[in-house]
């Protein structure tokens, strides 16, 4: 939609720099440093506009391509740490272990740490 109200934008401009243009037809003097011409104004109307488009869309250009970059470089970096974030983390198999005790004192202390949370009334939700 942004787009869309954009391009309508540019084609009124474009339109009424057009009409102006037309309107102006007399030659002008014009002073270019080393040289003074006699141009029609409405070249000179139509040619700056002209200059002006194509300075704005080389910007947009690069804007555009610094932008698709800068997207290639962040999806890069979010594969990067999905992939060191799988690596890293094990999956747990509850198939194994036994319901009443666990062999692992790692696992004794952490539901230790659970149950006194829970009886201290912390909800937190942390173990």
């Amino acid at each position: 939609m942004k787009m869309q109200w954009a391009l309508i934008a540019g084609l009124v401009f474009a339109l009424l720099t057009g009409i102006f243009a037309v309107i102006n037809v007399d030659s002008v003097q014009v002073n270019l440093l080393f040289n003074t011409v006699r141009v029609p104004l409405i070249l000179l109307i139509l040619g700056c506009t002209l200059i002006g488009g194509i300075i704005v869309g080389s910007y947009g250009i690069y804007r555009q391509y610094r932008l698709q970059r800068e997207n290639k470089r962040l999806h890069l970096r979010v594969a990067e740490l999905e992939a060191s974030v799988a690596s890293a983390t094990t999956p747990v198999s509850y198939d194994n272990m036994d319901s009443t005790r666990s062999t692992e004192p790692e696992h004794d202390q952490l539901h230790n740490d659970s149950i006194q949370t829970q009886q201290k009334g912390n909800n937190t939700g942390t173990l």
